[in-house]
């Protein structure tokens, strides 16, 4: 079976090496490629071909799981440097990465990805967790095309002892206080250890932000024999922040800056924020390690994850809309040197309540809207008269349950051959709902749908909840949805990994279950036979193989290449066409197919460290889903794609030299194509009509890039380590081939059937958008001292030295578009951070 393996391996890294040549030989220039397409589309045949354009001594000791460590340079580098300007590793998601915790899976269920604000300020805790990127082994669960993170939360893996330390920054927030104590493992067998953090800043970087953040973690483990261990822990991070809403340009360029923020505004002379997020989804695990003998071991764990998330925004009703950077607010609404063009420009620039929230409008409105409900909850004659709000603020709510259990054997079948395998089992129940956060000075919200209190005729196709019908709602009540997204899975895994010598193997294999439904709390009067009550299951089968091989040249020299194939559920974040209103699945909901390989060259001697990497990848079949507010719908509009195919190939390189015994130098460099490999069908569905927008619409999205991440990256620095414990250093990091993500539906014929070729809206339409490449310098240092067999550190950091707050680190382009005038909804623009800091002082006693 190994020989099979090797060979099997031998011939898929030919393949992929082929595969790869292809693709490079296949690219052309971005422009030639907008020519093409344009041609394409005129003919019918859209076709897009865009191009990337520009190009120790470990002896005879095993050294699995070494090659990829989390000292990698380039991982650290990219984790830190590049993370700032929202660098993704090979392009991926956090989808295709798995997160441990003490080997129970923690990603999300609804999305696949990793949640790391779930434990975010226990820096203590998860300071020393194993990551390891790409296809590789793993002896906790079969992981992802991006491999994996691992963090061993143990009551007895801290280290023993106390430490307390402050940080100061002008980031997110502005203070972090932690304190964190381990015995570490006692005479009696018990190990205990605590850790709890508090960040706050009243406000942030961006005006109008704020944030106030608690973490916990408590551990307890008990060796009761050499056989068995007990460790409990429990662990959680209850985050309030207020956020920074998301503009157009025009809107930043009026007021005066790249951060401007449309969610916040004066209320009695104090600044409040409408866009709040509220999250505290704390966990409880038990696992149990059971050494059965000297060769197997057996880790068995349950846990337990529940808790509330929200964010708040504001609603209206039979009113003008109040976000002030509204397009209807803008100049560019006006014509050009118009009157009106004009006061609103001046407005715009000298007036900040102008470009902010009105808060006291609204509860001026609200206070003298005198007005009757009738018929209340469906009672004839229950009439109730009282002030109903015009504005309120609600909050949509993503609380949710989960809870399962977890095995993992290890066996070592001989001192060169260990085995391993897995069971998992997750059960997920996800609320999502609307509720009242704050009336505004209102008495109540009526619970009646405005598209069709204003444009169908029957009153009673309005009503949002046939159980309840004509609800008056009041502060923390549910009103407009209420569902729950439940999720059942299980996986069972195997992997075997053989020691040659020169020659180092492993195969992996693994099953999938999974069955997720829709149950409806709210019974729509639009959708009165498919919004309430459980829909039917949808199940899916999956499964996935990888492998590796590690050929040793020398102790210092390894080469290793590795390929995966899988394929996974859908996320059934995506899989309902309108999820708020109706159980309606998209179209053609099938299972996703994951291909991947690489080719990896270390060397490690000791004064010089390097890697360098080649990759390839496809994530195929996906269904892809975004809403947005259409003001003239007065609704949700869900745009749907399935069948989004993505293609990664790329390379990374990383070397640290030591160049003196004081002096070390460091370079990293990723350059990378992520790009969609296909054309996607398109539904276009509304929340509150079953009419569709659009449904089978092709869209011509192939070879156009993924937008919202660097796709090439480099980094230089040095670093200084003086004998007197201190050291002081600098980096260089460059940025390109930035794009914005493409609004899919202005790449249909649709969107270009009133124009020719010769239009220069054409083009207009069609290209996507290339950001500026940029460049930034970040400096750090730090000095430690022992004072009484106690250790006292400081560290700082500066991000962004020369406060270059003019790189657009990424944006979208608006899925609502006019194709008679495609400026009316230009993109958004998000910005790096000009010149922010940190600072820490720790005490180790």
């Amino acid at each position: 079976m190994l020989k099979w393996i090797n060979t099997t391996l031998f011939f898929a890294f030919l393949s992929f090496g082929c595969l790869y040549s292809q693709s490079k030989n296949d690219s052309i220039k971005a422009k030639s490629a907008a020519d093409s397409a344009a041609r394409n589309i005129e003919n019918r045949i859209p076709v897009f071909n865009m191009d990337s354009e520009g190009d120790s001594d470990f002896g005879s000791q095993d050294i699995s799981g070494l090659l990829q460590s989390s000292r990698d340079v380039f991982t650290s580098t990219a984790g830190f440097n590049f993370g700032q300007a929202r660098f993704r590793i090979r392009g991926l998601g956090t989808e295709n990465k798995t997160v441990f915790i003490n080997g129970i899976r923690l990603n999300d269920m609804e999305t696949g990805r990793a949640i790391w604000s779930s434990w975010g300020g226990l820096n203590d805790v998860t300071r020393y967790m194993d990551v390891q990127t790409g296809v590789v082994a793993s002896r906790e669960s079969f992981t992802g095309l991006m491999g994996y993170s691992s963090i061993n939360a143990r009551a007895s893996s801290l280290r023993p002892g106390t430490k307390v330390s402050y940080a100061g920054t002008n980031r997110a927030y502005n203070h972090r206080f932690m304190v964190t104590h381990a015995t570490g493992k006692r005479k009696d067998g018990w190990s205990f250890a605590a850790s709890a953090s508090r960040r706050y800043a009243g406000e942030g970087y961006v005006e109008g932000t704020f944030f106030d953040a608690w973490a916990y973690y408590l551990a307890a483990e008990k060796e009761i024999n050499k056989k068995h261990t007990i460790n409990a822990l429990v662990f959680g991070a209850p985050i309030i922040q207020g956020r920074q809403g998301m503009a157009v340009q025009e809107a930043m360029d009026l007021a005066g800056t790249n951060y401007y923020n449309p969610d916040w505004g004066f209320q009695n002379g104090v600044k409040r924020n409408a866009r709040v997020s509220n999250f505290h989804k704390p966990t409880a695990m038990i696992n149990h390690y059971f050494n059965i003998n000297e060769t197997t071991q057996l880790t068995s764990s349950i846990f337990f994850q529940g808790g509330r998330g929200g964010v708040t925004r504001l609603n209206w009703h039979e009113s003008a809309d109040p976000r002030p950077a509204f397009y209807r607010y803008l100049p560019s609404f006006f014509e050009e040197g118009s009157s009106d063009y004009l006061a609103t420009k001046q407005a715009w620039e000298n007036d900040v309540n102008r470009r902010q929230i009105s808060w006291d409008d609204f509860y001026h409105a609200n206070r003298k809207n005198l007005f009757t409900a009738e018929n209340v909850n469906g009672i004839p004659g229950n009439n109730v008269t009282g002030m109903r709000s015009k504005y309120m603020l609600e909050e949509t709510r993503y609380d949710h349950i989960q809870y399962g259990a977890n095995t993992v054997l290890e066996k070592k079948l001989s001192p060169k051959t260990v085995w391993t395998t897995g069971y998992n089992l997750t059960i997920y129940k996800g609320n999502v709902y609307s509720q009242v956060a704050d009336l505004l000075g209102g008495d109540f919200w009526l619970d009646i749908d405005q598209f069709a209190e204003r444009d169908l005729n029957d009153e009673a196709m309005a009503i949002n909840d046939l159980n309840n019908p004509n609800a008056l709602i009041g502060v923390g009540d549910r009103y407009w949805f209420d569902y729950i997204n439940n999720i059942d899975r299980q996986e069972l895994f195997t992997q075997i990994e053989h020691d040659f010598g020169k020659f180092e193997v492993f195969a992996a294999a693994n099953y999938t279950w999974t069955q997720f439904w829709r149950t409806g709390n709210m019974q729509n009067a639009r959708f009165p036979d498919n919004s309430y009550g459980d829909s039917e299951k949808q199940t899916f089968h999956n499964y996935g193989f990888k492998g590796g091989l590690t050929y040793k040249i020398s102790g210092r020299q390894y080469i290793t290449t590795n390929l995966a194939y899988m394929t996974r559920a859908p996320f059934m974040r995506n899989a309902y066409v309108s999820p708020r209103t109706r159980d309606d699945l998209v179209p053609n909901l099938e299972s996703e197919e994951l291909l991947s390989g690489d080719i990896n060259y270390f060397l490690r001697y000791p004064k010089l460290k390097m890697r360098a990497s080649l990759y390839y990848a496809q994530v195929n079949n996906q269904t892809w889903m975004r809403s947005f507010y259409h003001d003239e719908y007065r609704t949700f509009v869900n745009y749907s794609m399935t069948g989004v195919d993505n293609l990664f190939t790329g390379v990374e390189f990383g070397a640290e030299w030591n160049a003196t015994s004081t002096i070390s130098i460091n370079g990293v460099f990723a350059h990378g194509q992520s790009i969609y490999n296909s054309r996607p069908t398109a539904t276009i569905a509304r929340d509150n009509d079953s009419e569709l927008i659009a449904e089978n619409r092709t869209v011509y999205l192939q070879d156009f890039r993924l937008g919202g991440m660097p796709q090439t990256a480099a980094s230089l620095g040095v670093r200084y380590n003086s004998p007197k414990y201190w050291f002081i250093g600098a980096s260089a990091n460059f940025f390109d081939h930035i794009y914005l993500d493409p609004n899919p539906d202005r790449r249909t014929e649709e969107a270009l059937s009133s124009y020719v070729t010769t239009d220069p809206q054409w083009r207009e339409i069609i290209e996507q958008t290339r950001l500026d490449a940029n460049l930034t310098i970040d400096i750090y240092g730090g000095k430690s001292w022992r004072i009484k067999k106690k250790f006292l550190n400081f560290n700082a950091s500066i991000s962004n030295v020369l406060n270059n707050q003019n790189f657009r680190i990424g944006g979208f382009e608006q899925l609502r578009y006019t194709p008679a005038d495609i400026n009316r909804f230009p993109p958004m623009y998000s910005y790096l951070f000009g010149f922010t800091f940190f600072a820490m002082v720790s005490l180790s006693l």
